[in-house]
């Protein structure tokens, strides 16, 4: 399985300068962001390119305009997946809600996707718990290997043991015991 994280934010921008939470709700990618999601995507379809079948992602906004240009470049469906959401802590975790989400993009699946899908409140362990419970939904299905998956640094650190920069890429067999079987495998230079 491949994992991405998103391309650098409104949110990541701030932050880096000020080290404080800026107050940005669900925010979009950034010109950089998206130059840097292209060039993960280029790196996927050069090396993995003919495995990949499709794409899960995050409903933020960041991931699944992420999403959307690796989609583009390699020609896969996106699935909406609320569990590889980010960790609950900042402004920027809290979501949209799905019915400007479908309007948005209106191409994607959200039906099984509730209006407020984004955790409530701030997480203590329990994006530890959701990222295990994924590593183990994963690796019972056969078409792990084909996947991408576009997530967030908390979600991706507590699935791999790794702190990723943005459009970090991962591999990560989830057959393996956790924090084993993830390697970084490409950190695009923008």
């Amino acid at each position: 399985m491949i994992l991405i994280r998103h391309g650098q934010s409104e949110f990541n921008v701030h932050f880096a300068e000020t080290r404080t939470d800026p107050g940005i709700r669900d925010p979009k990618l950034t010109e950089l962001g998206r130059q840097q999601i292209a060039a993960g995507a280029a790196f996927i379809k050069a090396h993995h390119g003919d495995r990949a079948k499709r794409i899960i992602t995050s409903p933020h906004t960041r991931t699944l305009q992420s999403a959307e240009i690796i989609a583009d470049a390699l020609n896969l469906p996106v699935m909406i997946d609320p569990m590889v959401g980010e960790q609950a802590y900042f402004t920027c975790d809290i979501g949209t809600p799905t019915t400007m989400l479908r309007s948005q993009w209106p191409l994607l699946d959200f039906l099984n996707l509730a209006e407020e899908w984004w955790p409530l409140g701030e997480e203590e362990h329990h994006v530890d718990l959701r990222a295990a419970h994924f590593r183990d939904r994963m690796a019972a299905d056969q078409a792990w290997p084909e996947t991408i998956v576009v997530s967030h640094w908390g979600f991706i650190r507590s699935l791999t043991g790794h702190r990723v920069k943005n459009a970090a890429i991962l591999h990560l067999d989830p057959t393996q015991p956790h924090p084993n079987g993830a390697e970084v495998v490409c950190v695009p230079d923008l």
